[in-house]
């Protein structure tokens, strides 16, 4: 059996995704400048991405929690998180910011993270069973 045949793989998936957005949301957002100087990034910038994520792990959490999965809410989470994937990439090649080695380091690994769970929500919402509307 494929595991995101799973009848509780999505479900989990968006459980997993919302705790990990509130998670470094809440980080990046109470401690953006504790970090700001290690990761060469600006502090606003990585307040201003953690207030974002905030919203975005309440609605995914509220998606998850629903009786029955809403494929247009979920495939409105897959394409938040590919514009994340996307704005990450901007932000390096972009010129305005100068990030550490470090900093570059998790900006690729965080967007690398995002890419294979969007990826993985995708994979799991076309094979889901009849059961998400």
């Amino acid at each position: 059996m494929n595991i995101t045949r799973h009848p509780n793989f999505l479900r989990n998936l968006l459980l997993a995704d919302a705790a990990s957005c509130l998670a470094i949301g809440a980080a990046l957002a109470l401690g953006a400048g504790l970090v700001a100087d290690r990761l060469g990034l600006p502090a606003a910038l990585l307040r201003g991405a953690g207030l974002v994520l905030l919203p975005f792990a309440a609605f995914v959490l509220f998606v998850a929690s629903r009786p029955i999965l809403s494929r247009p809410a979920v495939w409105l989470i897959i394409g938040g998180n590919a514009a994340w994937v996307v704005g990450s990439a901007a932000l390096l090649i972009g010129g305005f910011a100068a990030p550490t080695a470090l900093g570059i380091a998790l900006v690729i690994a965080q967007a690398l993270i995002v890419a294979v769970v969007a990826e993985l929500e995708a994979m799991s919402l076309r094979k889901a069973p009849h059961v998400i509307a």
